[in-house]
């Protein structure tokens, strides 16, 4: 098993925990930088906009710090710095 899916485990282990009442530890979250994951993908931002399914402004901004990157777009970019291979798949068109 991935590295990844070992903590997405883990992670509904804790959920479940939680749940039902029992204590558990807590997880930081530390925010992802679009631009290291861009970078690391070897990907320009106008490649990078529409798998993002957004402008290339709108990602531009999020590389600039103008706007926050969160929700379902913010695990798009989790799973595309830890597992590419998935995610291109994922988006692949044909």
């Amino acid at each position: 098993m991935t590295k990844f899916g070992e903590e997405l485990i883990k992670a509904m282990t804790e959920a479940v925990a939680h749940a039902e009442g029992k204590a558990v530890g807590y997880r930081v979250h530390h925010p992802i930088d679009p631009r290291e994951v861009r970078k690391t993908a070897k990907l320009t931002q106008k490649e990078m906009a529409p798998l993002m399914g957004m402008s290339v402004s709108g990602y531009r901004k999020w590389e600039q710090g103008r706007r926050t990157v969160s929700g379902p777009a913010e695990v798009l970019l989790r799973v595309m710095a830890r597992e590419p291979e998935a995610f291109r798949r994922a988006v692949q068109t044909t």
